[in-house]
């Protein structure tokens, strides 16, 4: 199986280890043998249709900050050149997620899509822009679009709502999808200041770049609209969400939900609305979970509620969403 990675950052760096450390026994379980053929970074890229040096690869990047150091040859690939130029059965797009336009990864996306490649995105953007128009391109074009690392990281959220409920119908679900502000809300409940409770989260490495992304609930947003479209059938996007997000929640909010045994979440529902919010919940409700955790439940016609409990985020965790969704396409391609 060729594969086009798009961005080397922490995710793809854990998705090649993975790749190394389990190739016997990918191969041994699965029949699968996934070569990367072409990668980028946003300074340059690499090819070799054998496939490139995995451990290689990590190291160049370690040591330069840039893959394009690869390739002796010292041609300049941008991107979209490996992406339109570069025979791969599968593209992984691990680019940062940008809220606006959704590029490069958009492009990126759409580009593999119509070069009849099966895409795998970790990156959030493309799909809380365009989600219902990049599922319609995937179907014209005929191939697989797979985004189980988008929300959850690791813990496989969209697998247990479209799987495991299989035959049930979903009415509503809520959850805590933004570890960061998970994490900001409960040290605040032990008694930090927000400003205090925000900088030691920076300080450990949980707060993106931009920090709006986190505190103003567009991440949470971007899951809700992925959610909503992929389990409730809907077609919705970013502008459809009632957002708000933590910055305006103060010590005494914290400490006067917790007199009523409550606890200040950030929460993102869709039941009659599509809303990211903070709000009040019980200290006992399995959805009241703490640290950098996700936590979402699903309310089901007939089964009732059911939660799903799991990190969030992380490298290694989003790598290993990627491989189970490089083998569920691989099983789609040898279904039919």
């Amino acid at each position: 199986m060729r594969i086009i990675l798009c961005g080397f950052g922490t995710v793809a760096q854990s998705l090649a280890k993975l790749l190394v450390s389990r190739s016997d026994d990918l191969y041994a379980k699965y029949g699968i043998m996934p070569r990367i053929v072409g990668a980028f970074d946003t300074h340059g890229g690499a090819v070799e249709q054998s496939g490139l040096d995995l451990n290689r690869l990590v190291e160049i990047k370690k040591k330069f900050g840039s893959i394009k150091h690869y390739d002796k040859s010292k041609k300049k690939w941008s991107g979209l050149e490996i992406i339109k130029n570069v025979d791969a059965d599968v593209l992984i797009e691990t680019t940062a997620s940008n809220y606006h336009d959704a590029e490069p990864g958009m492009s990126h996306i759409i580009t593999a899509m119509k070069r009849g490649m099966h895409v795998i995105s970790v990156n959030k953007g493309p799909l809380a822009i365009a989600f219902p128009s990049l599922m319609e391109l995937a179907t014209y074009n005929q191939v697989q679009f797979r985004f189980s690392g988008t929300v959850g990281g690791g813990t496989p959220i969209l697998d247990y709502a479209k799987n495991s409920l299989q035959g049930e119908q979903i009415v509503s679900f809520a959850g805590i999808l933004n570890g960061t502000t998970n994490y900001i809300l409960t040290n605040m409940s032990h008694g930090m200041s927000f400003a205090q409770a925000l900088k030691d989260a920076k300080s450990r490495g949980y707060v993106e770049a931009d920090e709006s992304l986190d505190l103003d609930g567009f991440d949470a947003a971007a899951k809700l609209v992925i959610l909503a479209n992929w389990i409730m059938g809907m077609k919705v996007t970013m502008p459809d969400i009632n957002r708000t997000g933590i910055r305006k929640v103060t010590s005494e909010d914290v400490k006067k939900a917790a007199k009523k045994k409550m606890a200040i979440k950030l929460i993102a529902s869709c039941d009659k609305e599509l809303v990211v919010a903070p709000k009040e919940i019980p200290i006992d409700d399995p959805l009241c979970v703490n640290g950098t955790l996700n936590a979402i439940s699903f309310t089901s016609e007939h089964s009732g509620t059911q939660t799903i409990i799991g990190k969030g985020a992380g490298g290694t965790e989003t790598a290993s969403a990627i491989l189970r969704d490089l083998l569920d396409i691989r099983k789609e391609i040898l279904r039919d």
